[in-house]
């Protein structure tokens, strides 16, 4: 595979230093990607790098993860605005550990010549001077070359400014790109389009300090075709943990794509081959409303990030809110499940103690749980079938108890077709 034409045809590719194609032809190339440890997650922002090593360690070439213990405490300015908050050593570890069982999922760190592996830069900053630093490193970067960076100028012309901390990033993630080079023969850094200035002060270090050669690759930022930005939804990011973001929001992120951005993140976001994504293409575009692409996508990412289990449970949680699946399929949730599945909608809390004599349906969702702003309002609703509690009609006559409740904690309450609402005992 040409790892090149590969990002080509993704439409992933960005940039590329001159040279850079005769040398990943020459035999195995090793290079890296590094990865910001703000969080102790990744999300579906970095994904769209972890492909592009995905690809290069199937091309043949021998892929180093770098992870940010050092970089992670000053903060890259690269696309901020403002200054970020520093982090502590506990928390960058911590941070770290999550990441590195992340990465664990997609890349093959075991087996083969080009096995990936994982560094971290605080390995070698840790024992590193500031008078070291700057003699070995900063004397042979000028400060006219560092202002001239987009990522500088933008900072510098705005309000906040920028401090020295931020100012030296570049000079410290360069000094990262030596340090591989000279030590792990490590001659091609990997990234975003938003990295490129911070690349190339890596390959100006190698050629000024070690007399070398190196490359850069970038690739595309990802947006959507509508401006907003990728990898965000009303509840913020969209997380590659689970704890984060439940494997059913995750799931219904891709789904919910637009037919222009299915078409783009098929590309970005899976391994199927070329001709495989231009047939599901030809098949959504005869039966649009069938959203094959979406459906596509949502299985092949859902399942290689959370596994096949909690794909099929993602296709039944689905199908109970917006198919036939009945009430039944709750009973094999987690409460913590259930939960995430009826994040965004409201959710009203009821004292044990007041169901444990039965209360009257009008009451519960009148009173108790403000479902309906008025008892007639209420009983106008049960009188007309417009109401279901765990997936059954329900007449306002109806009296409810402890008995009703699923995994002895929740009451489903559905007012029409699509509007829930979710009763939590306590």
């Amino acid at each position: 595979m040409n790892f090149l034409e590969e990002l080509r045809w993704r439409k992933m590719l960005h940039d590329c230093t001159p040279g850079v194609e005769e040398k990943l032809q020459n035999g195995m190339v090793s290079g890296y990607i590094g990865f910001d440890p703000t969080a102790d997650s990744l999300h579906v922002g970095s994904l769209a790098q972890i492909m592009t090593l995905i690809h290069f360690q199937q091309a043949g070439h021998k892929p180093f993860v770098l992870v940010g213990g050092a970089t992670g405490m000053v903060g890259d300015p690269s696309g901020k605005s403002a200054e970020r908050n520093l982090l502590s050593a506990e928390v960058l570890q911590h941070n770290l550990n999550g990441i590195q069982s992340q990465l664990e999922k997609f890349l093959d760190f075991k087996s083969g010549e080009n096995r990936a592996e994982i560094v971290n830069n605080y390995d070698w900053f840790k024992n590193f001077s500031f008078l070291d630093f700057i003699r070995d490193a900063g004397k042979h970067i000028t400060v006219n070359y560092m202002m001239a960076k987009d990522s500088v100028k933008k900072r510098l012309e705005g309000e906040t400014g920028m401090s020295f901390t931020e100012f030296s990033y570049q000079l410290i993630q360069g000094y990262d790109f030596y340090y591989l080079w000279k030590n792990r023969n490590c001659v091609l850094q990997m990234g975003g389009s938003d990295q490129w200035g911070n690349m190339v002060t890596g390959t100006e270090l190698i050629r000024r300090k070690g007399q070398g050669e190196a490359f850069a690759i970038t690739t595309q930022l990802i947006k959507k075709a509508d401006g907003s930005k990728f990898g965000k939804s009303e509840g913020g990011n969209i997380w590659l943990d689970p704890e984060k973001t439940s494997p059913y929001q995750f799931y219904q992120f891709w789904l919910n794509a637009s037919d222009e951005d299915a078409k783009s993140y098929m590309r970005i976001f899976t391994l199927q081959k070329q001709h495989e994504i231009e047939t599901l293409e030809t098949e959504h575009d005869a039966a649009p409303h069938l959203r094959i692409l979406q459906k596509a996508l949502a299985q092949d990412i859902t399942t290689r990030v959370h596994g096949e289990a909690e794909y099929e449970k993602a296709i039944k949680s689905s199908g109970f809110l917006f198919g036939n699946i009945g009430i039944e399929f709750l009973n094999e949730l987690r409460n913590e499940e259930v939960e995430a599945l009826f994040a965004g909608v409201p959710n009203f809390s009821l004292n044990k103690n007041e169901l444990e004599k039965g209360i009257s349906v009008v009451d519960l969702l009148a009173e108790k749980a403000k479902v309906f702003p008025s008892k007639g309002e209420a009983k106008k609703m049960l009188t007309g079938g417009g109401v279901s509690i765990n997936k059954e009609k329900v007449l306002a006559d109806a009296v409810f108890t402890v008995q009703n409740l699923i995994n002895q904690k929740y009451l489903v309450v559905q007012k029409g077709k699509k509007n829930y609402f979710l009763l939590v005992v306590e």
